[in-house]
């Protein structure tokens, strides 16, 4: 199989041809039993959070899991819903119902396939980090405020979407709260954190569960459960149904639809630049893209959510041994035993049990050391990585991203303008260009000018080239030495463009030298080259002052 054909080959396909022993097997399905274990409170707390019903988080992690595993491009990857969605889930639904959230799911599923088919995996190396660090901290923010009801037994009806009418209305209720609740999430917190200094082997998540669960139910205590909230829970996976579609709410549901695509191939290809990292193996982004597509599109036919890449699922998939797509097949299995054998028993688990293991989810997702490492760098970065936080807190996940990009561009490009530089040298002293010895200085006939670019000539940085040019007196020859710059953009061209003709009306003539690939390529796709002379473009300086020599020797002076 050639090489192009594989970048779209699942790694499944790709384990099956290596060949897989029972071995194998035996390290991949204990692997998987785990992660399914640490998934199952994960899926039920994501999907509440999210505002829909406990087990729709199930049957995302059963059908997004087993398709992403079975369809991606990394060996070790772990789908399934994740705190990263849980406030535009929740806005959707807030906003459009399930349907609605159902309908901007598969449209965000058929995003991602087309991006993928069109290799757009390599994309997520262009997204800043502080713009990831930004949105991920505010996500866990959103999460963590998202629990204080819970955590606190406040009694409440309803948790406001707006981040500050939550604070509010917290405040509003506080006098509520409930001593057991805290005492449950406490609990659940504690066991998570000190659990694995006993064993590593279970899950801490499920001990926690269990714990308070067993307890609430032996001590009658007054706490919230998702039986008392959700009501039954069914122990079946419901048949695939088409969500039904209201074309006329296509075109509002499509900037949450984009919100979803994007953050789901951000995040699933961040899980999978992890995974590489940890396992030395190397993913197939565009083949992870439309897997994450794929799942998308087949979630809400079963009733579930948007799903992607789970960082910390894949990272316990590797830390127990998983190494092929099996593993995550068996997570997937597992989930959906569970579903059939326990599923009615997962009303008993209480609400601040929940809300504890969310709470470490979002400690452990905030990067707060990041963030404050972040906040001592360049002050363009702490711009950006400001902007993303608190436009995701206080706006929305969509708007924050798509500042934070633009920001870090448009700051980028400033900093590229800063560091450009154009200067006159009347004497070369700075003169060693490939292939040629000079003398350590070089003069410069009368009536020739030098001048000299360093640093990319590209949007931002243009203008002070064209501004030089404007402020310089007229003269006989006017050499412009590009030997530093590596790139240029549409404005560059244009700005060189600008500036012959200006030398054209003046009687100079403009003789360029030293032009690197990049730059010659694009004055020569654009007509620029062309228009110039290909004659006035010299390889080395030398060539340029010889011309510059005999055009004054047989040119009269400019008057």
């Amino acid at each position: 199989m050639s090489r192009g054909a594989r970048e779209f080959e699942p790694k499944l396909v790709t384990v099956l041809r290596e060949g897989y022993t029972l071995a194998d097997f035996g390290r991949d399905g204990l692997a998987g039993l785990v992660v399914g274990i640490v998934a199952l409170p994960l899926a039920i707390a994501f999907a509440i959070a999210s505002g829909v019903r406990p087990e729709q988080g199930l049957f995302t992690a059963i059908v997004a899991g087993f398709l992403i595993s079975a369809l991606g491009g990394s060996r070790v990857q772990i789908g399934g819903p994740t705190g990263a969605f849980v406030i535009i889930v929740a806005g959707v639904v807030d906003e459009f119902g399930y349907e609605g959230l159902a309908v901007a799911t598969m449209m965000a599923g058929v995003m991602l396939v087309v991006m993928g088919i069109a290799r757009l995996g390599a994309v997520i190396r262009y997204i800043p980090y502080p713009v990831t660090v930004g949105f991920t901290s505010g996500i866990a923010l959103i999460i963590a405020l998202g629990q204080v009801r819970d955590a606190l037994g406040l009694h409440m009806e309803r948790v406001p979407a707006d981040s500050l009418e939550k604070i509010q209305a917290y405040g509003e209720h506080i006098g509520s709260f409930g001593i057991e609740s805290v005492l449950i999430c406490l609990a659940t917190i504690a066991i998570i954190q000190f659990w694995p200094l006993l064993t590593r082997r279970i899950p801490g998540p499920l001990i926690a569960l269990l714990a308070t669960t067993l307890a609430v139910q032996l001590f009658d205590l007054p706490v919230d459960t998702i039986g008392g909230r959700f009501g039954e829970v069914p122990n079946v996976l419901p048949k695939p149904a088409m969500p039904a579609i209201d074309w006329s709410m296509i075109g509002e549901l499509s900037s949450p639809a984009i919100a979803i695509a994007l953050l789901a191939g951000i995040e699933s290809l961040l899980s999978a630049m992890v995974a590489d990292g940890m396992t030395g193996g190397r993913h197939r982004s565009n083949t992870e893209l439309i897997a994450q597509g794929i799942a998308n599109i087949a979630s809400p036919l079963f009733g579930g959510i948007p799903a992607t890449g789970a960082i910390a699922r894949t990272a316990t998939n590797i830390r127990n041994g998983g190494r092929s797509p099996i593993a995550g097949i068996v997570h997937a299995v597992v989930l959906l035993v569970i579903l059939l054998a326990a599923g009615p028993m997962a009303v008993l688990i209480p609400m601040a049990t929940l809300a504890g293991i969310l709470l470490v989810v979002a400690y452990n997702m905030s990067e707060w050391h990041n963030f404050v490492r972040l906040l001592r760098g360049p002050r363009s970065d702490v711009l950006v990585l400001l902007a993303t936080f608190l436009l995701t807190v206080f706006v929305d996940l969509t708007v924050a991203l798509e500042v934070g990009i633009v920001l870090a561009a448009l700051l980028l490009m400033k900093r590229l303008a800063d560091v450009t530089s154009v200067s006159a040298m009347r004497s070369v002293l700075d003169y060693e260009e490939a292939g040629e010895k000079a003398p350590a200085e070089l003069d410069v006939p009368a009536g020739v000018d030098v001048f000299e670019i360093n640093g990319s000539l590209c949007f931002g940085a243009a203008s002070k080239f064209t501004e030089m040019a404007a402020s310089i007196q007229p003269s006989r020859v006017m050499i412009l030495r590009m030997r530093h710059v590596l790139a240029v953009d549409a404005t560059g061209l244009q700005a060189v463009e600008s500036v012959w003709n200006r030398m054209r009306q003046q009687g100079t003539l403009l003789l360029i030298s030293g032009v690197r690939a990049q730059p010659l390529e694009a004055m020569r796709r654009i007509g620029l080259l062309k228009q110039i002379g290909e004659e006035h473009v010299f390889a080395q300086f030398n060539d340029a002052l010889a011309r510059a020599r005999q055009e004054v020797e047989h040119r009269p002076e400019v008057e």
